[in-house]
């Protein structure tokens, strides 16, 4: 019996100091700060900034003068005058097909068409002294006729044969080869005059009145990072495209610009209207699947802290993005750090940074 109450005596001892230690501990915690310490950031003021309204659109560069060759008739290459890239000129020679039966029957048509004329020269003659009925002079009139009829015809059918240079141009890659036959509208190669280009692009048709022929675009590709090319609005479609109610329009290339037919590019069209925009660093906008989103400074008691707010962006420019809505001129935002921030992250702003207006 002395046993057990022994035992009992040492076990309420052994937990009465365990609680007791534990009691000790929790009013030591209790008394502490155990809220996360102020996040570190830089932050930046929103400005008021005027900005030119540009429009911006992707079109595709294309030659003014430039066409897919290929052959109106059939026949078996048997003269390739051209190589891939070359330049040729207006009227040059670039593929003949096979020609033996049009220019045999051009002789023969020839020969007749001589004949045609004697006869007719012959009746024309007798029929001025009577010794002829009308109606032979009459059927020699339309032989003579149909004889040159006929050699046209052949001559046309032999010109298609004969595939020239419609202009002065470079020549891309030759996929007709000698021997080989070809089909009509089959694809020979493409003829490309590099010294004129120009872009097709469009814009929302609510801007239309705000375009106008001779304005200034800036044109870049992905083949020349870095360089901007200019071009000059050329025309607007007289139409609007009731599926998009987009505006097609076009625009001319600077000569020289070493671009090729084909090319996608981003243009900037600028209307040359100033307008007063909120402004703020890239680096301050958050992007994410709830929207662009920047952290809001705001003062309390004990300092600062941050309240997200989805805005609305706009064109950016030098390192700055337009704010369209949600932000003021003057409010302070987060411009690094935000992905330590959260809605009432106490913050403190690092001093090693100069500060955009704070």
């Amino acid at each position: 019996m002395r046993a057990y109450l022994a035992v009992a005596v040492l076990l309420l001892a052994i937990f009465g100091g365990i609680s007791a230690y534990l009691f000790r501990q929790a009013a030591i915690l209790s008394g502490m700060d155990l809220s996360p310490g102020p996040v570190t950031i830089t932050a930046a003021t929103a400005e008021l900034a005027q900005w030119d309204t540009v429009l911006a659109a992707i079109g595709t560069v294309r030659a003014v003068r430039g066409v897919e060759l290929s052959s109106e008739s059939s026949g078996e290459v048997t003269s390739v005058e051209i190589s891939s890239g070359d330049r040729v000129a207006a009227g040059d020679l670039l593929i003949t097909l096979n020609d033996r039966v049009e220019r045999a029957s051009r002789e023969n048509q020839v020969a007749s068409l001589e004949l045609a004329r004697l006869l007719y020269e012959r009746d024309q003659k007798l029929i001025r002294q009577k010794s002829i009925p009308q109606s032979q002079y009459d059927r020699s009139r339309a032989d003579l006729e149909q004889a040159t009829a006929q050699l046209a015809e052949t001559e046309a059918r032999l010109d298609e044969k004969r595939i020239q240079a419609p202009f002065a141009g470079t020549v891309g890659i030759v996929h007709a080869k000698l021997g080989s036959y070809l089909n009509p509208g089959d694809r020979i190669t493409t003829l490309q005059d590099l010294s004129e280009l120009e872009i097709d692009f469009t814009l929302p048709a609510r801007y239309y009145p705000q375009l106008h022929p001779g304005q200034a675009i800036a044109v870049r590709v992905d083949a020349f990072p870095g360089h901007v090319f200019r071009a000059t609005l050329q025309a607007l479609d007289a139409k609007v495209d009731a599926g998009t109610n987009n505006l097609l329009l076009r625009a001319a290339l600077e000569p020289g610009s070493g671009l090729l037919p084909g090319m996608f590019a981003q243009l900037e069209l600028a209307l040359g209207k100033p307008a007063a925009l909120v402004t703020v660093p890239e680096t301050a906008v958050t992007y994410s699947l709830q929207g662009d989103t920047v952290y809001l400074l705001e003062a309390v008691a004990d300092g600062l802290t941050v309240t997200p707010r989805v805005v609305r962006t706009g064109d950016r420019r030098g390192g700055r993005v337009a704010i369209t809505e949600g932000l003021a001129a003057g409010d302070r935002v987060a411009s690094s750090g935000q992905n330590k921030l959260f809605r009432g992250a106490v913050v403190k702003l690092d001093d090693t940074v100069t500060l955009d207006g704070l």
